[in-house]
Formats: C-alpha cells, sequence, structure tokens
C-alpha cells in the first residue's frame, strides 16, 4: 500500500526542480521504516530514476550523454538567468581568464553546499549511503559524456595533475621493477603544464628514464608543423631501436601558448612506432573541445571538471583504458594510500581519507545547469569557439599584431599578440605586465612571452591568452582592447614597472 508514496517520490526527484536535488522531501510520518530506508536508498533512487527516464523520455545523444529531448524543456537559459547564475564574480573585473580557474554557476554552488551540509549533519550516513553511490553517479555520466566502454574505466579525482602523478607514477615503477631498462624514454611536449614537467622529472627521471621534449613552433600555422616535429621526437627517442619510448605525453589543448594539439593523429603515430602508452593530458578538454576516448584511441586520458565543465574546484577525471584491448594499462594506483588499496583506482580515489568529496557529486547538477542552454555541452562550446576568435581577432586587429594559432586550432581560448612597443622581454615582465592591467583597468589576462628566435628583432613577444566562457560580455574584450591602447598611446613600456 505504501508504494504508490514511493513512486510519487521517485516522480518528485525525477521532475526539472528537483531530479538533481541532494535532498528527498517530507514523506508521511505514519510511511512504515522499511519503506523509508528503501525509498532514501541512494541506489533504489538511481535506479528508480534511470528506469523511469527510459519508459518515459525519448532521448538523443550530445557528445555520447544521452539527455533529454527538447520537447521535455520548458524554455533554454535567458542572459538575465546567465549573469544570475554567476553573480558571484567580481563585477568591477573584466574576467578573460576562465582558462586558469574555470567558473561554477550558483545552481551548482548550492548544490555543493547541501552535500557538505549532508556530510556536516551526519557524517556516518554520508559516508555510508550516500557518498559511493554519489560518486558512481558522476562516474556513470562521465563515462557516457567521453564514450569509454565501461564505468571502470573513470575515476574521479582532485586535478589533471593529480592524475598525471597516477600514470607517472605507474611508469616509474616499470623500471624500478626492471620492465623497463634504464635510458629507455618519455616524450612530451615542450608545452606541457609546468606541473606535469615537474612530474615527468619526479617520477620517471629519478627512475632512470630519459625525457625527450617536442618543441613545437609558435606562433604556429598548422597541425603538419606538429605532426612533424613529433615524428621527429619519436625517431630521436628510439635511436636506431637503442632505446624503446615506453610512454608519450600529450596535451590535448596546451595551457601556455594555447593551442590545440591533433592527438588523434600523435596517438595513431604512436602505435605504429610502438610507444607503449600513451598519456593524453587535457586539463582544459571536457566542455572546450570535442572529447571521445575511444576515437583517440589513448592508454590514459585526463580532463579538469573544473576548468570547462563548471564544476566547483577541484575535481577531474581520469580515463583508463580497460585491460584487454590494445595497449596496456598497467596497475595503477592512487599516490595516497587508503583502506582501499587493491580495490581498484576508481575505488581508491573514491576514500583518500576525510575531505570534501562535494566537488565530485555535483556533476548531475552540471549537467542540468548546462542543458539549460541550447544544443548542451556541444551548443556551449560551439558558440565560445565562436566567439573567442571573433574577439580574437577583433583584438588583433585593433592592436595591428596577429593570432598565435588558424582558428580551428583553438578551442575556447586564443592567443592574441601583443604591440610589440610594450617591451615584453622576458617572463617577469608578462607578471609584471598581468598585474598591471588589473590593478589599473580591471583587465584579468595571462600574458605569454615568446623569445626571439635567431636574432629576431622588432617582433612580438608577448601574447595574451583571451577565454570565452557563457558570462563573459563584448564589454570585457573592449576593455582590453582600450587599456592596451591607452598603453601604448602613454609610451608605456614593460621596463616601467618595478619589480
Amino acid at each position: 500500500m505504501w508504494w504508490h508514496v514511493i513512486i510519487e517520490l521517485v516522480k518528485v526527484q525525477m521532475s526539472p526542480k528537483h531530479y538533481f536535488s541532494p535532498f528527498v522531501p517530507s514523506l508521511p510520518s505514519s510511511l512504515p521504516s522499511s519503506c523509508l530506508s528503501l525509498s532514501l536508498s541512494p541506489f533504489f533512487l538511481l535506479h528508480a530514476m534511470a528506469s523511469s527516464s527510459l519508459k518515459h523520455h525519448k532521448s538523443h545523444s550530445l557528445n555520447g550523454f544521452t539527455t533529454p529531448s527538447k520537447r521535455t524543456k520548458l524554455s533554454f537559459i535567458s542572459d538575465s538567468e546567465i549573469q544570475s547564475e554567476f553573480s558571484h564574480h567580481d563585477q568591477t573585473i573584466a574576467r578573460i581568464n576562465n582558462g586558469s580557474f574555470g567558473s561554477c554557476p550558483q545552481s551548482v554552488i548550492s548544490a555543493q553546499q547541501n552535500f557538505q551540509l549532508q556530510f556536516l549533519r551526519q557524517p556516518d550516513n554520508f559516508y555510508f549511503n550516500t557518498l559511493k553511490p554519489s560518486i558512481l553517479h558522476s562516474r556513470s555520466l562521465i563515462k557516457s559524456l567521453v564514450n569509454a566502454i565501461s564505468v571502470d574505466e573513470i575515476s574521479l579525482v582532485d586535478n589533471a595533475t593529480t592524475a598525471a602523478a597516477i600514470v607517472l607514477q605507474n611508469c616509474a615503477w616499470g623500471f624500478n621493477e626492471g620492465r623497463f631498462s634504464k635510458g629507455d624514454v618519455a616524450v612530451m611536449l615542450h608545452y606541457a603544464y609546468g606541473a606535469v614537467k615537474k612530474s615527468v622529472q619526479a617520477y620517471v627521471t629519478r627512475a632512470g628514464g630519459e625525457v625527450i621534449e617536442v618543441h613545437l613552433p609558435f606562433p604556429v600555422a598548422s597541425k603538419e608543423e606538429i605532426v612533424s616535429e613529433f615524428r621527429k621526437a619519436l625517431a630521436r627517442g628510439k635511436e636506431n631501436g637503442k632505446k624503446k619510448v615506453r610512454l608519450a605525453v600529450i596535451d590535448h589543448v596546451t595551457s601556455m601558448p594555447s593551442v590545440v594539439i591533433p592527438v588523434k593523429e600523435l596517438v595513431k603515430i604512436c602505435r605504429e612506432e610502438g610507444v607503449d602508452q600513451v598519456f593524453v593530458d587535457a586539463a582544459h578538454g571536457i566542455g572546450c573541445v570535442d572529447v571521445d576516448v575511444r576515437d583517440i584511441g589513448a592508454d590514459f586520458y585526463t580532463s579538469n571538471l573544473h576548468k570547462w565543465f563548471f564544476c566547483p574546484p577541484s575535481v577531474a577525471f581520469l580515463y583508463c583504458r580497460k585491460r584487454g584491448e590494445e595497449g596496456k594499462g598497467g596497475d595503477l594506483h592512487h599516490p595516497v594510500v587508503s583502506h582501499e588499496y587493491g580495490n581498484g583506482l576508481a575505488v581508491e580515489s573514491a576514500w583518500i581519507g576525510t575531505r570534501d568529496y562535494s566537488a565530485q557529486l555535483v556533476v548531475p547538477a552540471v549537467l542540468e545547469f548546462i542543458n539549460r542552454f541550447e544544443g548542451g555541452i556541444e551548443g556551449i562550446k560551439k558558440r565560445n569557439h565562436e566567439k573567442v576568435v571573433e574577439m580574437g581577432e577583433m583584438l588583433a586587429k585593433a592592436w595591428g599584431t596577429n593570432l598565435g594559432s588558424p582558428p580551428e586550432m583553438c578551442g575556447s581560448m586564443i592567443m592574441v599578440g601583443l604591440p610589440a612597443c610594450l617591451g615584453i622581454s622576458n617572463d617577469p615582465d608578462t607578471l609584471k605586465l598581468r598585474s598591471h592591467l588589473r590593478e589599473h583597468f580591471q583587465v584579468e589576462v595571462p600574458i605569454y612571452f615568446r623569445a626571439p628566435v635567431d636574432g629576431e628583432v622588432d617582433l612580438i613577444t608577448g601574447y595574451a591568452r583571451i577565454s570565452h566562457q557563457v558570462y563573459n560580455k563584448v564589454e570585457d574584450y573592449y576593455r582590453f582592447r582600450d587599456a592596451v591602447n591607452q598603453l601604448v598611446s602613454d609610451g608605456f613600456t614593460c621596463a616601467s614597472l618595478c619589480n
């Protein structure tokens, strides 16, 4: 007789307003405890919601993720609603640097706070009845988004740097355990993220491996330039068959300078050249560029969820291709050893001590937010790309400079040359100029120093990396344009700034 109450509960949870809420509505006080326990079980709710969705909703696929059809939407998000979702941003700042720290809408922050309160209210119940099934739910959604074969291939970790440590630790064990020979090689891009480059030194070099960097041109004119340099690096790594390339670390989107790398082509080359394992570091991947891990074909793929996927800091996923397929996954473990050690990387990563796991639990709320936009995540990526190219071209025209790459080689970030007269002559100059723009013009944007090559003079040595996310307005970029024009008009140079 109580099943109708439970069914109504599931219907409430399935509604647009409550579907992703971590709380359930109040039930009649006369409801038997057995039913109450069942109705509050995350496993039961997830199963019931999934079953109901399959039975009653026609769906379509967005980047591998099945979402409700447009007929279930009341309306798409409005400009005023977008601004409300990000009203906690400092409204005095032209924030055109989403690439560094990402952004999180208010509705997702609220969902996170609800999880945090649940834990603080009753930690034991949260740990035993909410945490693990909720993390599994997030992993399942990510598995569909990136087109993995099995949820077992998806682990949630703090960030892409943690994922790199997991993969590189495994590589170091290969040397320590004698599976690899001293002097065997790891190849990575010269523009790899600084922390990842240091992780390669910490794990691979110290274990006896050699590291070869792929030096890429910048500005870059075509993906063929990258492919050519990568082939040369692999050839150096094998050294006429005397050595083996055990690991290739490939960025999907380099951070500074920002360029979209042709990862699928580079992975294919690695397979042809007998590279043992391929790790794609896509800190800027999901939500910024297309991610299909089966199509890319790497052994490992990681992406932050807090940069372009609207999660709060900090959370990332690490995909490890299932054993038995082409490639070798290896025996991976989280660097922090917990009680779950030996139960698989995904389980180990889900409990590494008492800490705040709420960022890993809000993936359903993020998808609810994303699906308020026309085209969902695909629509957001397309509009961000088009807008950042438009703004980049506007800035380059205003300053008489150029872009750092063709539009097709950027995602939601693009490099724009700064006027040479600003006198950017080293890395410290970029930090001083960035601070100056922030403090005097309320513009937040990172700057990259491009060292002159072979005696080049009077060329562009400074590039700004601009981002575009849904909250940005054209006025943000006009402010940046006008700030640089003012500096040029005033005869400003970086040499005039104090350290």
